[in-house]
């Protein structure tokens, strides 16, 4: 097997060039050769090669058959050898994967997050009784502190409990509940002492090197 001098500009394109253009030769040659065992023997030995080019790969499920999908891939399917996976297709890569939904904002009301919505679409299948109803609550109490953290520093319980009925397509509804929801102090002091504790958890640890000192003994 031999290789002539090449210009880049005379070489074609490699399909997967992470593995370079000896491995791409590599496989077209063992297209090119006659018997089915030279070509069995000859893609277990570059299947081979392909893992030790790409170790990083070794941990990753299904190892093997990931190499052996490319090893065909590079041959543009045209490698007759057996391989112990199934062998795919050209239709098969050419698929358009099916596309992605994008998350469902909180309608117009942003500053509740997209976990508002969840956990009211849970509460809405709960069945009515002492539970959901704590939930809900529990839910008007959570968006009452995220419309603190984002807007001003008080809000009525009955901006809360619209929104709430807005946002659970008018399903959940606390407008004539007489139960109050958390003080606005509260809730921002909890902020704040929270905000608190994580600048203090971050101070570097200040060392007293004359008390040190002093506790050292004398010879």
């Amino acid at each position: 097997m031999t290789f002539d001098l090449e210009y880049n500009s005379e070489r074609p394109l490699m399909i997967i060039p992470e593995y370079g253009r000896h491995i791409q030769k590599l496989v077209d040659h063992c297209v090119a050769l006659e018997t089915k065992e030279e070509r069995d023997k000859m893609a277990k030995a570059i299947v081979d090669v392909m893992g030790n080019l790409q170790p990083h790969l070794r941990d990753v499920p299904d190892f093997k058959h990931k190499l052996w999908d490319q090893l065909y891939i590079m041959s543009e399917f045209k490698l007759d050898a057996e391989s112990p996976y199934p062998q795919p297709s050209r239709e098969e890569l050419q698929e358009k994967p099916s596309g992605l939904a994008y998350p469902k904002s909180a309608s117009r009301y942003r500053y509740y997050g997209n976990n508002i919505q969840t956990m009211i679409d849970i509460a809405l299948s709960w069945e009515d009784g002492d539970k959901k109803e704590a939930l809900v609550f529990t839910i008007a109490n959570h968006m009452k502190k995220c419309y603190l953290n984002w807007n001003k520093d008080t809000v009525d319980d009955a901006v809360i409990f619209n929104h709430l009925y807005d946002l659970s397509d008018r399903k959940l509804d606390l407008r004539n509940s007489e139960e109050k929801l958390s003080e606005s102090k509260n809730l921002l002091r909890k902020r704040n002492s929270q905000g608190q504790n994580h600048s203090k958890n971050h101070k570097k640890p200040h060392h007293n090197h004359q008390n040190k000192n002093k506790n050292r003994k004398r010879y």
